[in-house]
């Protein structure tokens, strides 16, 4: 497999693939890079924060596109990313002007297989969460409310849970263990 060197957009927060997620862009280094993106110099990799690292982020990472952006009230950016791959940072070094980039390696994404059973709560439960949450819903055009894959990457998206503990259910060959821990935990909620 062939590594790519790419921007490195490091947030407190899991981008996965299908998935939306609305950053503001702040800093000069960070309007310079994300200009360096559109401009196909780099492509750009999203991944979660990780204090006392060498790295600034996980290894776990997902390339994406932006898809949208606004220029905000006070001259910020307000860019929307749309995930694409999983990748793995092999290794990333921090230019002078603060921006990472990181060679990264294509890995496997979650194959997309329906939701069936009793697994149709998880599904049923993004619904309403999207119904109360409708800036995250207008972040999408379509959903796959039927797709376990899809549904599970949300949840993984939205959770209140820390980055490390939901990277090691991203880190699965699919989404079944994340669809039993989503519905252990909805379970749990109804039980209380």
């Amino acid at each position: 497999m062939q590594t790519t060197e790419m921007a490195l957009l490091v947030q407190d927060a899991v981008l996965l693939p299908d998935g939306r997620i609305e950053v503001r862009i702040v800093s000069p280094s960070q309007l310079t890079m994300i200009a360096n993106v559109l401009r196909g110099q780099y492509s750009l990799a999203f991944a979660a924060a990780k204090a006392h690292s060498p790295l600034p982020c996980y290894v776990t990472a997902t390339q994406c596109d932006i898809i949208d952006f606004n220029q905000l009230e006070d001259n910020s950016l307000s860019i929307v990313l749309e995930g694409r791959q999983r990748v793995k940072i092999l290794s990333a070094a921090q230019q002078r002007d603060q921006v990472w980039i990181a060679r990264t390696l294509p890995c496997a994404n979650w194959r997309n297989e329906p939701i069936a059973g009793e697994f149709e709560i998880i599904s049923a439960a993004l619904e309403q969460f999207y119904e109360v949450n409708p800036d995250l819903l207008g972040l999408y055009t379509q959903t796959h409310l039927e797709d376990a894959t899809w549904v599970s990457q949300r949840w993984l998206e939205v959770l209140p849970m820390y980055n490390k503990d939901k990277l090691v259910l991203v880190e699965q060959p699919n989404c079944h263990k994340t669809m039993d821990f989503v519905l252990q935990l909805l379970k749990s909620h109804v039980q209380t």
